[in-house]
This record gives C-alpha cells, sequence and structure tokens, in this order.
C-alpha cells in the first residue's frame, strides 16, 4: 500500500493518559538545545530547526524518548527548543534537567494557551506546588495534529512545594 503525502504523518500519536496530571523527577535527564525565531510568540522556523535536531540525533544513533521537545518561550522573538535524547550527541549544545516537573496535558487550538497556563497555575497552586519553570511540549505538528484530529499540547513545568492549598 503506498502512502500519499496528505496520508504521511510524521509525529508518533501521543496518548495523553501517560502524561496528564503526571508528576516527574529527573535527575540530569539529557536534552540537546537550539533556538527558534518568533514573531510576536508565533514559530518562524519551527520545522527547520526540529528537522536540524532530529538529523543530528539520527547522526549519531540516537533516539528522542517519547518523542518529548520542550518549548521554552524566552520572548516574543525568541523560543528555545530541547529536545530529550539517550545519548550525548556530537556537535549540540547538552542541557541536564534535574528535580520535580509537573505534567498537564491540554487538547485545541494554539490560542488557547492562554487559558491552559490559567488553569495550569490554578492546577499547581492546588496541589500546592509553586512553578519554577515553564515549558510547552507540542506533541504533534499541526498537519499530524489535524491527520489525528486532537492538537495535544502538555505544560510540563519544574516545581516546588510552597504554593497555597
Amino acid at each position: 500500500m503506498s502512502t500519499t503525502e496528505s496520508d504521511a504523518v510524521c509525529c508518533p500519536p501521543f496518548d495523553p493518559a501517560t502524561w496528564d496530571g503526571k508528576t516527574v523527577e529527573w535527575k540530569d535527564k539529557r536534552f540537546i538545545k537550539d533556538r527558534v525565531f518568533t514573531f510576536f510568540y508565533m514559530p518562524m522556523n519551527f520545522g527547520k530547526v526540529i528537522t536540524r535536531l532530529m538529523g543530528k540525533v539520527t547522526g549519531a544513533g540516537a533516539t528522542v524518548p517519547e518523542n518529548l521537545c520542550l518549548s521554552d518561550h524566552t520572548s516574543k522573538w525568541n523560543m528555545d527548543l530541547y529536545l530529550a535524547t539517550d545519548r550525548e550527541i556530537p556537535g549540540a549544545e547538552t542541557v541536564m534537567l534535574s528535580g520535580t516537573f509537573l505534567a498537564k496535558v491540554y487538547e485545541g487550538p494554539y490560542q488557547d494557551t492562554g487559558k491552559w497556563c490559567k488553569d495550569y497555575e490554578a492546577y499547581a497552586k492546588g496541589k500546592a506546588l509553586q512553578i519554577k519553570k515553564w515549558y510547552m511540549w507540542y506533541t504533534t505538528c499541526p498537519k499530524c495534529a489535524k491527520k489525528y484530529g486532537k492538537n495535544y499540547v502538555a505544560i510540563v513545568a519544574q516545581v516546588e512545594t510552597g504554593g497555597a492549598a
């Protein structure tokens, strides 16, 4: 059976149950980092950057555990990407993340991000957790989200105890 371009998917399906409401402990979880240009927070070269990162990963014979790629929107003009890897990647900037991370999965259009963030803040506070550092995980590209009929986005934040319940 041949696959047409309209049938092709490049992102594996995402199961929200594996992350939604989960707390994970990472100790030196390995990521490689790159930067995306954004225009008022809208990524302009995300595809090019992720392709570059994936080329480095596959070139090193490595994998991306859970297809995990965290985005850190540092300004209206920049977003840092952190792609999880299972080993050292030559020629890539390596970042190790450690701590307690709380995940919550949302579904819908990207324009709902503001609502999701407000909900996430209340969710963390309800668990008596303070958010130290936010990351967004866009679990599939727009084409695959359309193909699957779901656009899952997870907020994964480093947290610590201390929020009011």
